[in-house]
């Protein structure tokens, strides 16, 4: 059965976007996300925690950016997220 056409991206630009939005800007919002749990709880925990749900929380990133409807709007919300989650080790707070 083949795609729905009105589910398919239709430039190979936007697919590009979606594509490393999901892969590098999905990867570091989780990596961003582990880190700031790591600031607030015992580190060695989390790092046993992240074993497990970074791979989880990487892939729904992963298709929450095939799922957007732009693909500049995800790469967006992965830079907000990524620099909220990171602010508290940035500042040194």
């Amino acid at each position: 059965m083949p795609a729905n056409k009105k589910y398919l991206t239709k430039s190979p630009f936007q697919r590009f976007l979606k594509i490393t939005a999901g892969v590098i800007g999905g990867y570091a919002v989780m990596i961003s996300f582990h880190h700031l749990f790591g600031y607030i709880f015992e580190p060695k925990h989390v790092v046993i925690t992240a074993g497990v749900t970074g791979y989880i929380l990487w892939a729904v990133l992963l298709l929450m950016a095939f799922l957007a409807e732009k693909a500049w709007k995800i790469w967006l919300y992965y830079i907000l997220l990524t620099v909220l989650f990171a602010l508290p080790i940035l500042l040194k707070l």
